[in-house]
């Protein structure tokens, strides 16, 4: 019987970035628990932040959103390529194996999706992940051109509203923006006086739907970073990275020249220092967006090259705690927002400042946690029923003194 990765065969920067991005998608995710949140993403309605706040969700749109869920999905396909290998020395049958483990994840996701939170990645992850095992003894070349390929395509889409006539989008616009005023007031309403099945009931018909009907086009954005993680598994970029500082160095120096234009047309356009006109939101997320991948590499080889210093591994090394156990604190920040957010009325008086507080006190108790946890235990609580669905047996999870 194959057994997980133990504490032996771990790559210690892997779990330390995981840590990272948990802690920034945790950032951009909490004030999407908001009930006004997903009716205005879906119908293009400026959040219209003033003060403090605008200055917070500025810098959310320049440093955090989109940058730390490309961090996860590529390590997704790194960790993938990681799995396979390991499974395949030791004569198992990969392929089965992990299409259990990828529909392990997928009942994860649609429960989370379903009963909790619009925003689950997990069943986009277990989706893409069967995309991707088509990749698995492919060559490198045609790897790498799938993943631009893939990318170049989203990115088209993204760019196409800049293209309308003011005439015609504005129309479009002032539809959409009337459409979402009253989406908001019902979700208000279910949030504020619905049972938590009628909540559920609501949330299946407004959102769980659109996001079912999309996956296709969701799961092409997020394969591209699964592959770049696939091909940075097998260059073993991550198993010494002593080897491959040149490398290193060039993608944190190329990525970092890249963001900084990408970065400030971010501030550009929300100041109106660079006018996309009445596509200003449009224009917005499409840099938000190409940031992201750039400033996702960026992050990934800083870190490398930090963990470098001992004292940076020191001061780095509790994000790892959180990282090994990703999956139960993910779906714990889950939890915790919508007891905020649901259960104390929180989006009453919700505002970016106090969600930036919240985030950073709920993740130091995480680090907290996990740290504890890990001392008496192999595995976080999910981490380790979803690898015992995996291997098909149940695995052992306390640590045993020797």
């Amino acid at each position: 019987m194959l057994t997980p990765i133990t504490g032996q065969e771990r790559i210690a920067s892997l779990d330390i970035i995981r840590g990272f991005a948990l802690f920034g998608i945790f950032l951009v995710n909490f004030p999407s628990f908001h009930p006004a949140d997903y009716p205005a993403l879906m119908f293009s309605l400026d959040p219209g932040y003033t003060g403090l706040d605008r200055g917070i969700r500025l810098f959310y749109d320049m440093f955090v959103q989109t940058k730390f869920y490309t961090i996860f999905s590529f390590l997704f396909g790194l960790g993938f390529y990681i799995f396979m290998e390991r499974a395949e020395k030791r004569g198992l049958s990969v392929y089965s194996l992990f299409t259990r483990r990828l529909l392990a994840l997928l009942v994860f996701g649609l429960l989370h999706l379903i009963f909790f939170w619009y925003g689950d990645i997990l069943h986009t992850y277990a989706l893409a992940g069967f995309m991707l095992l088509l990749f698995y003894r492919r060559r490198n070349g045609i790897i790498l051109a799938w993943a631009f390929g893939l990318l170049i395509f989203i990115l088209s889409l993204t760019t196409l509203p800049l293209f309308f006539s003011d005439e015609l989008y504005g129309s479009l616009q002032q539809e959409q923006q009337a459409l979402g005023q009253q989406e908001i007031k019902k979700t208000m309403e279910i949030y504020e006086h619905a049972s938590y099945l009628e909540w559920v009931a609501y949330r299946f018909s407004a959102e769980v739907s659109d996001i079912l009907s999309n996956a296709p086009l969701t799961v092409a954005s997020i394969l591209p970073l699964f592959l770049f993680g696939l091909y940075a598994g097998r260059k073993e970029v991550f198993y010494e990275p002593a080897h491959h500082t040149r490398f290193i160095w060039v993608t944190w120096l190329g990525t970092l020249m890249i963001s900084i234009p990408l970065v400030s047309m971010v501030f550009a356009v929300e100041y109106d220092i660079v006018s996309f006109g009445i596509a200003k939101l449009d224009a917005k997320r499409l840099f938000i967006q190409l940031s992201g991948l750039t400033l996702c590499f960026f992050y990934m080889s800083s870190l490398l090259l930090l963990m470098r210093n001992k004292l940076a591994r020191t001061l780095l090394a509790p994000l790892g705690y959180t990282g090994r156990m990703a999956l139960t604190n993910y779906l714990g920040q889950t939890i915790i927002a919508l007891i905020l957010m649901r259960g104390f009325g929180l989006f009453e008086t919700f505002t970016l400042s106090i969600g930036l507080i919240i985030c950073i006190a709920v993740y130091a108790l995480q680090i907290l946690f996990s740290f504890y946890w890990l001392r008496f235990f192999r595995f976080g609580p999910l981490e380790w029923i979803w690898r015992s669905i995996t291997y098909g047996a149940l695995q052992p999870i306390k640590i045993v003194d020797k």
